[in-house]
């Protein structure tokens, strides 16, 4: 292993590699299959701002959003004609992958409309419809992991229909996913679904755990404080991971295992660096363990390919020296509860602004397309 890049000794070690990031640009130009062949990736990530900065950026879109002007479509349908037919693209690019790995690697998440994440039948509706539109095996659907998001988690893996569950942040909040997950299996077996071919993803996000609790240490001055900079967005990961462990070896979980499930894997969002002080692939190295997921924005990748130290396993045995970080924290006063809430609801906030920028500026594309027309 000595030999291989550390991109290749990151998935030596059990971590996929997806790639959070996708354009039409990255289709056509063979970009995206450049890192397929050269950097280990094994699947795709969207959300609401990527979408927001592929569409208005460049003129990649411009033809496409002709096109359904012309055919008299609206912004909604406009947008979701560009991004499931981007999602569709990329999972037949990923299509080998996906058959080699039997659905476990080669997925591409789609998520629903981030205004959506407080109404359970509304989500519900367009996880559905976003899944008989792309209509490819090896699709995720991304449903956020609000506490309304928990019953359309359920719901929808009844279906059949596999998930990308995101925005999660606390360890409660992951148990309450990892109990939608099996409880969604359950009903999926009833409905004569075959487990199997069911999969998915729990995405925990690590970066702005940090970036919240750094603002508050640096606020706190101390020396004590300092000492813990950088440290909780990695111990609160590895704390995930032994709640992974924890949930999915216990008599339930085996009952649906012996009928074919395939476990939820964990996947490490939000891991590109923020603080230029920390090393830029804190949040890969560190986060090294079988079965898991890290999803990269291409900079962190590009950091992780070139002068990653993968060592192995980082997280197997770290669980108590994670623990006394958060003690630690609890004990500045910086309240663990607090945080995640603001992260949750600050993350969603962010992404329902792309969706309304985007809006906004597919609306002005479509009227100054129907103007040249």
């Amino acid at each position: 292993m000595t030999d291989a890049t550390p991109t290749a000794q990151l998935s030596a070690a059990g971590v996929s590699i997806w790639l959070d990031d996708l354009s039409r640009e990255r289709l056509s130009s063979g970009s995206l299959q450049k890192l397929i062949d050269e950097k280990n990736v094994v699947g795709v990530t969207t959300n609401p701002s990527i979408f927001q900065a592929a569409i208005t950026s460049g003129s990649d879109y411009d033809a496409v959003i002709a096109g359904l002007a012309a055919k008299g479509a609206g912004v909604e349908e406009t947008i979701f004609e560009i991004t499931t037919t981007d999602v569709a693209d990329a999972c037949d690019l990923f299509a080998p992958i996906a058959a080699a790995t039997k659905g476990v690697d080669g997925r591409v998440s789609i998520e629903v409309d981030p205004r959506l994440a407080w109404d359970t039948e509304g989500t519900i509706a367009e996880a559905k419809q976003l899944y008989k539109k792309v209509e490819k095996d090896n699709v995720l659907i991304k449903i956020p992991a609000t506490l309304e998001g928990l019953a359309a988690i359920t719901a929808v893996l009844a279906e059949g229909i596999s998930v990308n569950v995101t925005l999660i942040f606390s360890l409660e909040r992951y148990r309450a996913v990892i109990n939608a997950f099996q409880s969604g299996l359950k009903l999926a077996k009833e409905n004569g679904y075959d487990l199997s071919r069911i999969h998915s993803v729990a995405s925990f996000f690590v970066s702005r755990v940090d970036s919240e609790i750094d603002k508050r240490l640096d606020a706190l001055g101390t020396e004590e404080a300092k000492a813990l900079k950088g440290k909780a967005g990695v111990a609160n990961a590895r704390l995930a991971y032994q709640v992974y462990e924890e949930l999915f070896s216990t008599e339930r979980w085996a009952v649906l295992a012996e009928a074919g499930a395939l476990p939820q894997r964990p996947l490490w969002a939000s891991t590109g660096v923020k603080d230029p002080a920390y090393p830029d692939t804190l949040y890969v190295t560190g986060l090294v363990a079988a079965d898991v997921v890290n999803t990269m924005p291409e900079k962190t990748l590009d950091a992780t390919f070139d002068h990653g130290v993968v060592t192995g396993d980082t997280i197997t045995g770290t669980y108590e020296e994670a623990n006394n970080v958060l003690t630690a924290l609890e004990g500045l006063g910086i309240s663990y509860n607090d945080v995640v809430a603001q992260l949750e609801s600050e993350g969603l906030d962010k992404f329902v602004a792309s969706w309304k920028e985007l809006l906004a500026d597919v609306e002005g594309a479509l009227a100054a397309a129907r103007k040249a027309g």
